[in-house]
């Protein structure tokens, strides 16, 4: 039996997720994405993962330059989580207008995240239409300037304290 992937949609909508910036660049290119699907994987040694869809061009540069970034999305930061879900399409710069910095690999980061991960492709598994990208931290900096920015139920969202 197989499960309708829209009614998988539906359910996934009720799990709440900060949004990061998944971002790689080869050669004088670089791209990026937002991404929900990121996570920790081990602390010693540091370790990330991100899941992203074979066919995006941040993913091949990713495979390309053996390398990523994270820049952690700040409250504050709606606008550059839409740019980089499609609202400024695949083919243009998506960091046209922003500013950013590196740390070791070269990779771009947004100015203004909570943190960054920079880091070195160790592992990637392949299911279907996505890889999953196993991480190691070459390099972080937490930035901790405001809080984070949420989704949830097809809407950003902010933490009330």
């Amino acid at each position: 039996m197989s499960v309708d992937p829209d009614a998988v949609r539906q359910a996934m909508r009720h799990w709440a997720t900060g949004l990061a910036i998944f971002a790689a660049q080869h050669a004088e290119i670089k791209h990026g994405m937002t991404v929900s699907s990121f996570t920790s994987v081990t602390l010693d040694p540091p370790m990330v993962l991100a899941s992203i869809q074979k066919d995006a061009r941040t993913y091949k540069l990713a495979e390309k330059s053996g390398c990523f970034a994270i820049t952690i999305l700040s409250e504050d930061q709606q606008y550059i989580s839409e740019r980089f879900a499609g609202h400024t399409p695949d083919e243009e710069d998506r960091f046209a207008g922003l500013q950013t910095e590196t740390l070791v690999t070269g990779a771009p980061f947004i100015v203004g995240g909570l943190a960054y991960f920079d880091c070195k492709i160790i592992n990637r598994v392949d299911f279907a239409s996505h890889t999953i990208f196993i991480g190691e931290i070459l390099a972080t900096k937490d930035n901790n300037n405001a809080g984070p920015l949420i989704y949830y139920n097809r809407a950003y969202r902010r933490l009330q304290e």
